[in-house]
């Protein structure tokens, strides 16, 4: 398998707080890979290092061989056209339409006409199967659509690298399941590299090659989904059955609640 895209014993986090701590990842070529955990673990923080838009503590990012963080700006601008990002809930623009949600890239990246504009954006609505909503605006479609109008934007350069940041959020069963078809399929035909950052164990085990497990700072567990469906380990069994007991504790770190109360014990 060809390393694309390594996240090399990286350390972050905000003031004091350490967010992620030591903690390496590596996504092959042509793999959907999923970063799955609890909220507030650092998922969608991972996006934003690997985008550049947050700078490591230590540690590197790694995108084909290139370090993101060493670049000047307008290298790094360059290396995220090699990008392309779903937002949670979609973030298309309102008032813009379909059509011209997904030509926005388009426009603002490359010196196409827009006769050849219109032929790409065409091509990749139809590809999520909206090619006949392409005149709609978005306060007209549902919003399972608007999401796969943001799967088409984020394909519409072409990237070799498609991060999503809660693609499954909000949406019905049968959205839900369209959503992760297309992210598997579109993977493939692009041949591109997919991190996936979710909670949502069902869907994303359907479509991932590897999954890594963060917890406390650190990646508690990864391997196939069939090999995290076998695990003994008590952090894996919590968070695949939804159990509300186990290694990730209900209560936020606290001193008795007498103390606070000043009751005596």
């Amino acid at each position: 398998m060809e390393e694309f895209l390594k996240i090399d014993h990286l350390t972050f986090g905000f003031g004091r707080r350490v967010i992620l701590n030591d903690v390496s990842l590596s996504f092959g070529r042509g793999q959907v890979v999923a970063v799955m955990g609890g909220s507030g673990m650092g998922k969608t923080t991972i996006l934003k290092l690997v985008g550049g838009l947050l700078r490591p503590w230590s540690g590197h990012v790694y995108l084909g061989g290139e370090d993101v963080h060493a670049r000047s700006r307008s290298q790094l601008f360059a290396l995220r056209r090699r990008m392309g990002m779903l937002f949670q809930f979609g973030a298309i623009f309102t008032d813009l339409s379909v059509f011209d949600n997904v030509a926005f890239p388009l426009r603002e990246q490359t010196k196409l006409d827009e006769e050849t504009i219109r032929d790409l954006v065409l091509m990749k609505l139809d590809a999520v199967g909206l090619r006949g909503a392409a005149h709609l605006m978005p306060s007209e479609v549902s919003g399972g659509m608007a999401r796969r109008v943001a799967l088409a934007r984020t394909i519409a350069l072409d990237p070799e690298l498609l991060l999503y940041d809660e693609p499954f959020t909000g949406l019905d069963p049968i959205s839900m399941g369209v959503t992760a078809r297309l992210i598997r399929r579109l993977n493939d035909a692009l041949h591109a590299t997919s991190v996936v950052v979710t909670h949502d164990v069902k869907t994303t085990f359907d479509i991932a090659d590897y999954v890594y497990m963060i917890s406390n700072k650190r990646v508690a567990a990864q391997g196939t989904p069939a090999e995290l469906q076998k695990s003994d380990d008590p952090f894996v069994r919590q968070f695949l059955g939804g159990l509300p007991d186990g290694p990730v504790a209900f209560h936020y770190p606290a001193p008795p609640i007498e103390a606070d109360l000043g009751v005596d014990q």
